[in-house]
C-alpha cells in the first residue's frame, strides 16, 4: 500500500472509533443545523479534527478541503475530507454511513478510502493500483443491461431547484431498471458500484467531499464517471452518473432527457 493512502487509511479508522462512540450516544449529541435538511454534530467535528491530525502529523505541508472546516494550506497535494457521510443517517441510528479521504495531486485524484465504521468495510484504491475491500481486488459488476441493474441514487434534500429534473429521471430509472435504492450516504453508493453491489449509481448536486474518494474507487474498478453530459465536471459540478461500463452509458441516456440547462455541466 502506498505510504500515503495508508495514512489516509490510519486516519479513516480513527475517525472511525469516533463515529462508533458517538453512536451509542446518539441522544445526548450537540447537534447544529447548517440549513434547511442539513445538520451536523460534534460527532462531524470531532472525527474532521483527528482526521486533519492524523494527515498533518504525516504531511504538515499538505493543503486540507474539508467538509466542516473550509479550506487552508497551499499545495499540490490536497486532502479531501468527509468526517460524516450520512449524518442523518447517524442521527437516526440509521446504520448507513461512512468517512471519506481522497488525496488530489496538481488536480488529479491519486488516493482514495471509503471507510465504513458499522461494517467496518474499508474501501481502498490509488491511482492505476485497483480498487479493494478490505484488501481484497474489487471490480464493478458485469451486468450489460439497464433492465437487469440496481442503481443507487440520492434524492435531493437541501437544494430543491432541480427537483421536477430529478422526479423525472427517478420515474424513468423505476421503469427501466430492476430497481433503485436510495441509502443515504454519496460515498459508501459509490463505493457499493466499484464492488459491484450497486451497478450504476447518479445524483444531483452532490459537494466535492461526497464524492472525491468514490469516483476513484468506481474508475479503478473498471467503471466509468462523469457528469451528465459525459464531461468530466463532476467534482465541481457534483452532478454524477457512475457505473460498469455498458450500464453507464445506459443511465446517460436514460438521463439526458430530463437535463435542464443548468445540468448541462
Amino acid at each position: 500500500m502506498h505510504p500515503m493512502l495508508n495514512i489516509a487509511v490510519k486516519a479513516a479508522r480513527r475517525a472511525g472509533q469516533i463515529i462508533n462512540r458517538g453512536a451509542q450516544d446518539v441522544d445526548r449529541l450537540t447537534i447544529h443545523n447548517k440549513g434547511v435538511n442539513d445538520f451536523v454534530s460534534e460527532v462531524d467535528h470531532m472525527a474532521e479534527k483527528a482526521i486533519i491530525e492524523v494527515l498533518l502529523e504525516a504531511y504538515p505541508n499538505h493543503a486540507i478541503l474539508a467538509e466542516e472546516s473550509g479550506i487552508s494550506g497551499e499545495s499540490e497535494f490536497q486532502w479531501i475530507i468527509d468526517p460524516l457521510d450520512g449524518t442523518t443517517n447517524f442521527l437516526h441510528g440509521f446504520p448507513q454511513y461512512a468517512t471519506s479521504i481522497a488525496l488530489l495531486h496538481k488536480g488529479m485524484l491519486s488516493h482514495g478510502v471509503i471507510y465504513d465504521p458499522v461494517r467496518n468495510d474499508l474501501f481502498t484504491a490509488s491511482r492505476g493500483q485497483g480498487a479493494f475491500l478490505n484488501d481484497r481486488r474489487i471490480r464493478v459488476s458485469k451486468r450489460v443491461n439497464l433492465k437487469d441493474a440496481l442503481i443507487g441514487t440520492g434524492f435531493p434534500f437541501r437544494d430543491f431547484t432541480h427537483l421536477d429534473a430529478y422526479m423525472g429521471m427517478l420515474r424513468d430509472m423505476v421503469q427501466t431498471t430492476a430497481g433503485v435504492r436510495r441509502p443515504g450516504s454519496a460515498a459508501l453508493d459509490l463505493a457499493y458500484t466499484a464492488a459491484g453491489r450497486f451497478d450504476g449509481f447518479w445524483e444531483i448536486g452532490l459537494s466535492t467531499w461526497d464524492i472525491a474518494a468514490g469516483c476513484l474507487l468506481v474508475q479503478e474498478a473498471g467503471g466509468l464517471v462523469s457528469d451528465f453530459s459525459g464531461n468530466e465536471n463532476y467534482l465541481s459540478s457534483g452532478n454524477i452518473v457512475a457505473g460498469t461500463p455498458k450500464i453507464f452509458s445506459q443511465l446517460l441516456q436514460t438521463l439526458t432527457p430530463h437535463l435542464s440547462d443548468s445540468l448541462k455541466i
